[in-house]
């Protein structure tokens, strides 16, 4: 390894290490502009010039551009190496707006903070400044030119390191712009980190913008729930309201970017809408009298009809604390076994999908940016999970090959290989790939159970209906590479398909390659809600329970049925039919009107929490303010009422694990995080999933991972079921997920509203000859349910025999009744 000199002081760096980099090891910061530790090096700049004294290089150079080399002496502080740095932070400062009072990047500028450590503070130049047009670039990113400093840091982000093309470098030499061909909304649904990225204050953030400065926030490091990634951000609130959000650094996860989703879906948590008061019966009530009133209202349902005609929901956006606290309860009085997810497929793939993860598979989404192969099987990653397919750009970036096998029209910002295989035949096809890869040596070679499996994907090979050269080319990419990855989806797949992806990465590292499996869930603690439920429970259980009058009261724990359940006649019938629909959530969803009690809790960003991401990541969240309403609320946009009180006005809401606690009359006993930690001591005792968590004060604040049983599980015991759907002349139906607009909490953010395209319906090319519809036309689907009506969009790169439809709240998707996934072509009609 390289040991190195900097400023007097030794140290020993990894081979391929930069100069600036092992001085920022040091403690010391050589100033820069275009490097930045995801792009690289470039050398645009100039200001990160060093003086090299002994060594293969001599003089001043540049430290981003410049490999550490044994017998290398570096100064920084060099009088020839300070007075470039300083003259090139003139030249920059040439054509620079004197505008930092009003600039939004005032406080956390680099071009501030070199300018004033450089020691420039007289422009000499007498000449006209150069000037620009600003442009419109969507409602997220404020386009202010005249401070662009030439860096391209921007203009590499965009294009080389996030795949898109509709910004970058225009004209040439001291007038290059940087924007788009024309005006527009930025195409990229990760192009907020612009705004970190840049060095100055050329893209700042719209939303937040005249709110406050850097030093104004109380800044909180937070997490993003708006997938099941679990990215992690920096939470910026002022006066009593989260302002914004940023990419936090975290290696494993994220690295130093998030999607525009996680940057932009918390307005939720600041809404005028929001609600904040308890209700019972139409009237306003504290929190205390709500409870006593639901107390109250369950206990003459248990004297009449039994403790078990109780029933709880919760939801994958549940905090861990919450997860817990509504088995605890249910189990405490005897109710009904507490629903997390949506519905019995989704909750079977979840469970299986944890119980064959284990630490020999599991990778973390960083580490997909260092394989060589990777398998899409059934996942959308840039509408399900976007910071995944800005893995999967890096991975193809450094020559890995991405396939994709999934039915619907999926798009990457790279390039890919897509088998549009119907959700039956998914596992078939990258079967036939394993099959067609591994050579009869390396299958001899495999113990019984590896063999068999083998054996199986062979026969299954005969049913797939992709063309045998795609599977040979993937073939050949997968015989020679060494790290492939399987990415594998929970939602669209097969219930088999969780466990077969998890044998196929078993049969790769059996036969020798370091191979890899991340999941896709629905919802940022699924993992967690998976390891609580109980098998063949969920949301579409508790409805038919109620349908059968077996429940008669059910308690919706920050659970909204109505936005995901396909069947929105069958489920609102349901809720009618209850004696009692108590609802406890943050946000006014449809289901609080219908509540007979409403209790309101807290945010994450409230009352902070556990999650555990899709690969089994524990990670913890403090609050990052102590709650109540915004000022700029309570006092209807001026000043805030001049009333003197000891309370904080709107902090009544609670934190949901701490309002059920009260039901079993533990909550107002011990403070919270006393309580937090003993419903931490519960799960370990009484789940034994979670026999494996850390304590709280063992998960550092980059998270820890956990597995249900570490190294005990078994691979190669799932059958294969027959791959394909049956043609009988119908349209498979399929609700997706969408980038923007389908996620519950981010459809809450208006901003996020304006990038929510135009719900349509997706149909292949060849159906939609067949039918005589066009692209563009307006199409009417009769469903038993009632009738979806949407735009028609024809397209290529789907299987035949589908129709993706968005589950988007501006469409009304919910007209099919439960179990209905196929329609007849008669069923479809173009409007008139």
């Amino acid at each position: 390894m390289p040991k190195i000199i900097i400023d007097d002081r030794d140290i020993e760096v990894a081979p391929g290490t930069k100069v600036i980099e092992a001085a920022e090891q040091l403690g010391i910061m050589i100033p820069r502009f275009c490097y930045h530790p995801a792009l690289g090096s470039v050398g645009a700049c100039r200001v990160c010039a060093v003086k090299f004294l002994q060594g293969p290089f001599k003089g001043v150079q540049m430290s981003c551009m410049v490999d550490a080399q044994d017998d290398m002496v570096v100064s920084t502080t060099d009088e020839e190496a300070v007075a470039f740095r300083k003259s090139v932070i003139e030249w920059l400062m040439l054509h620079h707006p004197h505008d930092c009072p009003v600039c939004d990047a005032g406080g956390h500028c680099l071009l501030q903070d070199m300018t004033v450590s450089g020691g420039h503070g007289i422009r000499r130049y007498p000449g006209k400044k150069r000037t620009y047009h600003d442009q419109y670039l969507g409602p997220l990113i404020q386009h202010e030119m005249n401070r662009c400093i030439h860096c391209y840091r921007c203009s590499r982000f965009y294009q080389e390191f996030n795949g898109y093309r509709d910004l970058g470098a225009m004209q040439s030499a001291n007038q290059t712009y940087f924007g788009r061909f024309e005006e527009g909304i930025l195409e990229s649904p990760f192009s907020g980190n612009l705004i970190d990225i840049c060095p100055t204050g050329v893209y700042t953030d719209k939303p937040s913008r005249y709110f406050g400065r850097r030093w104004d926030y109380e800044r909180s490091p937070s997490l993003c729930i708006n997938c099941s990634l679990g990215c992690h951000t920096i939470a910026s609130s002022r006066y009593r309201k989260v302002v914004r959000q940023e990419a936090r650094l975290n290696e494993a996860i994220n690295g130093h970017f998030i999607c525009d989703r996680g940057r932009y879906g918390f307005s939720y948590n600041s809404l005028k809408q929001r609600p904040r008061t308890a209700l019972f019966d139409g009237q306003t009530a504290s929190i205390d009298e709500g409870l006593a009133v639901l107390k109250q209202r369950l206990q003459a349902i248990v004297d009449t009809d039994g403790s078990a005609a109780i029933a709880c929901a919760g939801s994958s956006r549940n905090s861990l604390e919450t997860l817990a606290m509504i088995k605890r309860v249910s189990q405490a009085r005897s109710w009904q076994p507490p629903a997390y997810l949506i519905d019995d497929a989704i909750t079977a793939k979840v469970k299986t999908a944890i119980s064959v993860l284990d630490p020999d598979l599991a990778v973390e989404m960083r580490e997909i940016e260092s394989a060589d192969f990777v398998a899409v099987l059934g996942a959308d990653p840039l509408n399900e999970a976007p910071m995944l397919a800005l893995a999967l750009r890096q991975a193809q970036r450094k020559g890995a090959t991405i396939a994709v096998f999934d039915p619907r029209p999926v798009c990457l910002p790279c390039e890919f290989t897509h088998l549009p295989a119907d959700p039956d035949a998914i596992h078939t096809g990258f079967g036939a790939v394993i099959n067609t890869a591994l050579d009869a040596a390396v299958v001899d070679k495999l113990d019984a159970p590896a063999r068999e499996f083998y054996s199986s994907l062979a026969a299954g090979e005969q049913t797939f209906t992709f063309q045998q050269t795609e599977i040979d080319t993937l073939a050949e990419k997968l015989k020679t590479c060494q790290r492939p990855v399987m990415v594998c989806g929970t939602e669209i797949v097969s219930r088999q398909t969780p466990a077969l992806a998890a044998d196929c990465a078993a049969l790769l590292q059996a036969a020798g390659k370091a191979a890899g499996l991340f999941y896709v869930m629905p919802g940022t603690n699924a993992f967690a809600a998976g390891l609580l439920t109980d098998e063949n429970v969920s949301v579409e259980t508790l409805i038919t329970a109620i349908e059968q009058g077996s429940v008669k009261a059910l308690i919706l724990v920050e659970c909204n049925p109505l936005w995901q359940f396909p069947d929105r006649q069958r489920i609102e019938q349901a809720l009618q039919k209850l004696e009692l629909l108590a609802v406890t959530d943050y946000v006014n969803s449809e289901v609080v009107p219908k509540a007979n009690i409403f209790l309101p809790t807290t945010t994450l960003y409230e009352s902070g929490g556990i999650y555990i991401n899709q690969e089994g990541r524990v990670q913890v969240v403090e609050p990052a303010y102590r709650g109540g309403i915004p000022i700029a609320e309570t006092g209807n946009g001026d000043h805030p009422p001049r009333i003197y009180d000891s309370q904080i006005p709107g902090v009544e809401p609670q934190a949901a694990w701490q309002i059920l606690a009260q039901l079993i009359d533990i909550g107002q006993q011990i403070n919270a995080n006393d309580l937090r930690t003993d419903i931490q001591h519960w799960l370990i005792k009484s789940e034994s999933g979670f026999n494996q968590l850390p304590g709280l004060a063992q998960i550092p604040p980059l998270g820890t991972r956990f597995f249900q049983a570490p190294n005990s599980q078994k691979h190669f015991e799932c059958q294969q079921p027959n791959g394909g759907s049956t043609d009988d002349g119908r349209l498979e139906v399929l609700v997706t997920e969408r980038t923007f607009g389908t996620e519950e909490l981010s459809a809450y953010s208006a901003c996020l509203q304006e990038l929510a395209n135009a719900p349509c319906i997706c149909m292949h090319s060849s159906d939609a000859q067949q039918l005589n519809l066009n692209d563009g036309d307006q199409v009417a689907l009769e469903l038993n349910g009632g009738v979806i009506e949407a735009r028609l969009q024809v397209v290529e790169n789907m299987a035949p025999a589908m129709l993706i439809i968005p589950r988007d709240g501006k469409l009304n998707w919910q007209q099919m009744e439960t179990g209905q996934t196929r329609i007849r072509r008669d069923q479809i009609r173009k409007v008139e």
